[in-house]
Order: structure tokens, then C-alpha cells, then sequence
């Protein structure tokens, strides 16, 4: 046995010793839920009973499990659970937070008299007093669909996992290097409202990724093929069942003919955009300019405005007219899916651009009568209970053509263009007008067929102009849902699960730049 090989033996039964048995570290049952339920009732009378008009509590329970490995080796397996409960209360038209890790009647009575005392002190500052749209009042439970649960599959499985994708990517010739990482959440919340509504949700997410790295140590280059952006609402089938190690070895082949692609030729180009690179176009360029706190300036300190205007919709040109974008909580495997919302709004779907027009906003209970809406699309969320409720993005995707339209429909008639795949280098400003994307993967289309690797570009373009210029989307067996599990904004910042599904989909004339090229 070599060195290498022992150490990565080692490490695997090492990972396996070390961990601690979830029983250690994530205590459920009957007696946490009797209790659980016990605080939240009390928290909300307290704070009723020291002047809140309303008050709302999320006693949450988390747990995340990590494994990391690089080539042959384990270089990370890690457990954490974390428990407690946030209360939000409504005084004098001001809201108030507090928030503790532990959860029993005494304590939720301090959180109260600590929520009220701040919504005082915001009351006496405010400008404008806060008016929530209505929600129906319900009583009930939800759990995302997952056929495995992931946290009772053994450690040793997901590592042989993981060893078999690095091993199948490193047999491509020319592959330096790749790393892997298996990713899990099991999100339990408890909302609890003055109004009457009580609602149980159990949300489990899966999250596998890999990079792969060629070198070239003559020239002092190298590349990456990262393949990140594929988590879902789903349970351990998804490692199961989606052919991983096939992705694992066209990554391998990618890098290593990216790493001889001679540099694009900046200029005007048609492009197709893949699902895997369009969906962090629809992300920024979408998602974002469309949440209305951003829009009314609430935002503008940390992660930004919009360009659009409240009087904007129902009349801003958008897109082209083949240009439909959603909103939507419910959709299947979606990251951004629940049945609820964090203020115990029922999921839904809706447009946020029909027929290439802006039409809809994301909203909240608070920001629904803002804009003269009477009920909020669902979109309050908060990443722990320690954390404020604020809006958040919902999942955001572009619609497919109603009649199956092919990649090598998109590409005919197409006598110079690109095919971008994958992530790269991207920007985009704080109003989410101008961008610049890159690709992970980037091929040529001449005379509507694929041609040669190159690299070093990124697409540029403004929001409006950029969806004004789609002229073709893929048909329904095209549509993909990519995501990111890590999507900032707030201060302190907060982070957001959110997918984005999409066919591929074409832009004539747009401004293709070499991002390697010095001024």
C-alpha cells in the first residue's frame, strides 16, 4: 500500500469513527414538540399582553451534514444542528425581533418583553406605520417530497460515492486535479401566529457538486469545469439516481480541451445560452430587480435597488413577447419551494413577466398593500430562527415554448455564434440593469453547428435589451432546474435556497467580450 493510498483509507474509516450519531446532537420527538408548542403559545401572549397587535414565532431545527473529498481523499465530514426559536412582533405599527436557543415558557416570556421594547423604540423613529395584508388562518402540516432520506444513509455510502465520481473524472487524460462535495439540510419549522395559525413544515435538500482542474504546468495555465449549481428539494435519490459519474467525465473532457481553446474574438454575436448558464442570468437580471423591497429602496444599503419603478407594472416592456417568466413556491423540487411562507402564507405561482411585459411583483404581507395588492405572493423567509423575516426570492424561472423546440433548432440559421454552458466570471449592478456573464463552457456555432472550444468570454448586455433580444426558447423536453443554495442579501446577511428553471434559449446581436484581454 502506498502512502497515498493509505491515507485515503485511513480518512474514509476516520470520517466514518469520527462523526456524531444524529441521536447526539438532534433531539426530536412528542416531548420537543409538547414543549416546542408550549413556548410559542406563551411567547405570544406575552407580547400581547404587553401591547402587540400582532406577533408571530418560528421555533426552527436544523441540522446539515458536509463531506468533502479531493482526488483520493477525505478532507472534510462534518455534523451541526442548531435549535431555538425568533419572535416578531407588530407595536404601535413598528416591528420588533428577539431571539434565544432555548425554548421553554420562561424564556419566551423574556424574548416578548425584549421584541416589544425594540418595536417601541422603532415606532418612535418610524415614518410609516406597517399594514399586513390578511392571510387565511390554517392549521397544518407540510413535508417536501423525498423518497431517502439522506441523513440515514450511512457515511460510507456517500463517500464511495464521491470516490467513484473523483475517480471517474481523473481517468480522462489530462485531469489534474478534482474536488467533490456532498451537501445535506434538514430544515424542521413551527410557525405560530397571534391570529391562530399553527404550521408544522419538514423541508430536506440535497447538494452535489464537483470541480474538475487541468493543468498545463509548461505554460503556467489551468482550468475548471465547476459543476455547482445542481441542488434540489429533494431526498438522497437524487444521488441515487441522476447519472452523476456520466456529468463527472464530460467535465473531465471539457477542461482539458478548454485548456487548449484558443481566446474568443470579441464582438457581436447571436449566443444560445444553456440551462446552466441562463438560470444565473434569470437569477440577477430577474429575481432580483423584481423583489419590491429592493425597488422601494429598502435594500439600497446593502445588496441594492432596482430599475424598475412601483408604477411599472402591468406596462414596462420587459422582453420579447416569447419572454414568460414565473414566480412559484410550489414547483417540484425547487429549492425556494414550501408550503408556506415564513407569516404562514400559502405557496403559489404567478407571473412576473407575461408575454414579455412586467406584470408582478414578489411580495409580503407587509409589502402587498404598498403597491395596492390586497394579498402577498408568499415570499417571506428567514434563513435560521435567529434570524429577522425578510422578503426573499421565490423560485424564478423561464418558461419553455408551448411546442418542442430543439438545441439544433435554436442553432440553425445561426451563421456565427455561441454556445455558452456553465458558469464563469460574472458582474451585475446594484440596480440589476447592466451585467456581464460568463460561461463555464463556450463553443462555437458556425452555419447552425457546433464548431470548436473557446474561452475568456462573457455576454454583456442591459436587462430589458438583453430579454428583448430572445428570439427562440427551448421546447418543454429541454427545460432544466439549476439553482443556487446560497443567495445573499440583508444586513446582517442572510442566505437563500432558490432555483431557477428554463430551456436553452437565443439572443441575436449581442456584445461578446474577451475577458482575458488587457486595456
Amino acid at each position: 500500500m502506498t502512502r497515498r493510498q493509505f491515507l485515503a483509507s485511513s480518512g474514509v474509516l476516520v470520517a466514518s469513527a469520527a462523526v456524531p450519531a444524529w441521536g447526539e446532537i438532534f433531539q426530536t420527538g412528542p416531548t420537543a414538540d409538547a414543549q416546542r408548542a408550549e413556548a410559542a403559545d406563551e411567547a405570544l401572549a406575552a407580547a400581547a399582553r404587553l401591547g402587540a397587535s400582532y406577533a408571530d414565532i418560528r421555533v426552527n431545527r436544523y441540522r446539515r451534514e458536509s463531506i468533502a473529498t479531493r482526488e483520493k481523499q477525505v478532507q472534510n465530514v462534518s455534523r451541526s444542528a442548531s435549535y431555538g426559536m425568533g419572535l416578531r412582533v407588530l407595536v404601535d405599527g413598528a416591528w420588533g425581533f428577539a431571539a434565544s436557543n432555548r425554548v421553554d415558557a420562561a424564556t419566551a416570556r423574556t424574548i416578548a418583553t425584549q421584541a416589544v421594547a425594540i418595536a417601541r423604540a422603532h415606532a418612535a423613529l418610524g415614518t410609516r406605520k406597517v399594514e399586513l395584508a390578511p392571510v387565511e388562518v390554517v392549521k397544518t402540516s407540510w413535508t417536501s417530497a423525498f423518497r431517502r432520506d439522506p441523513f440515514e444513509v450511512p457515511i460510507d455510502t456517500k463517500l464511495s460515492f464521491l470516490m467513484k465520481l473523483n475517480e471517474t473524472a481523473l481517468a480522462v487524460p489530462g485531469v489534474s486535479f478534482v474536488s467533490s462535495q456532498l451537501l445535506f439540510v434538514d430544515e424542521q419549522k413551527y410557525f405560530a401566529s397571534s391570529e391562530g395559525s399553527r404550521i408544522t413544515q419538514r423541508l430536506v435538500r440535497t447538494y452535489p457538486q464537483f470541480t474538475t482542474t487541468a493543468a498545463d504546468r509548461t505554460k503556467g495555465d489551468f482550468q475548471s469545469r465547476p459543476v455547482v449549481d445542481r441542488a434540489q428539494l429533494v431526498g438522497y435519490e437524487y444521488v441515487d439516481d441522476y447519472p452523476w459519474l456520466r456529468d463527472a467525465e464530460k467535465a473531465g473532457h471539457d477542461v482539458v480541451e478548454k485548456l487548449k481553446a484558443q481566446t474568443v474574438s470579441p464582438g457581436r454575436y447571436d449566443i444560445v445560452v444553456d440551462p446552466s448558464q441562463l438560470f444565473l442570468c434569470i437569477h440577477e437580471s430577474v429575481g432580483h430587480s423584481t423583489e419590491l423591497d429592493r425597488a422601494l429602496g429598502y435594500e439600497a444599503n446593502m445588496a441594492g435597488t432596482s430599475f424598475l419603478k412601483p408604477a411599472n407594472a402591468g406596462s414596462l416592456r420587459f422582453g420579447a413577447s416569447i419572454v414568460n417568466l414565473v414566480a412559484d413556491r410550489t414547483q417540484p423540487a425547487g429549492l425556494a419551494t414550501t408550503g408556506f411562507d415564513d407569516e404562514g402564507v400559502p405557496s403559489e405561482r404567478w407571473h412576473i413577466v407575461r408575454d414579455g411585459v412586467f406584470v408582478d411583483w414578489q411580495t409580503t404581507r407587509e409589502l402587498a398593500p404598498l403597491v395596492g395588492q390586497r394579498r402577498s405572493h408568499g415570499c417571506l423567509h428567514s434563513d435560521s430562527w435567529a434570524s429577522v423575516p425578510f422578503p426573499r426570492m421565490p423560485n424564478v424561472s423561464l418558461q419553455p415554448a408551448a411546442t418542442e423546440v430543439t438545441l439544433d433548432d435554436l442553432f440553425s440559421g445561426i451563421k456565427h455564434g455561441l454556445f455558452i454552458e456553465g458558469r464563469g466570471v460574472s458582474s451585475i449592478d446594484q440596480q440589476r440593469y447592466n451585467f456581464q456573464f460568463g460561461g463555464g463552457v463556450i463553443r462555437e456555432i458556425r452555419n447552425g453547428r457546433l464548431g470548436a472550444m473557446v474561452k475568456d468570454a462573457a455576454y454583456q448586455s442591459r436587462t430589458p435589451d438583453f430579454w428583448g433580444a430572445c428570439d427562440g426558447v427551448g421546447g418543454p423536453a429541454s427545460y432544466r432546474l439549476w439553482g443556487t443554495s446560497a443567495d445573499g442579501k440583508g444586513e446582517p446577511g442572510q442566505i437563500n435556497a432558490v432555483s431557477h428553471g428554463c430551456p436553452p434559449a437565443r439572443f441575436r446581436d449581442i456584445t461578446v467580450l474577451n475577458t482575458a484581454a488587457s486595456s
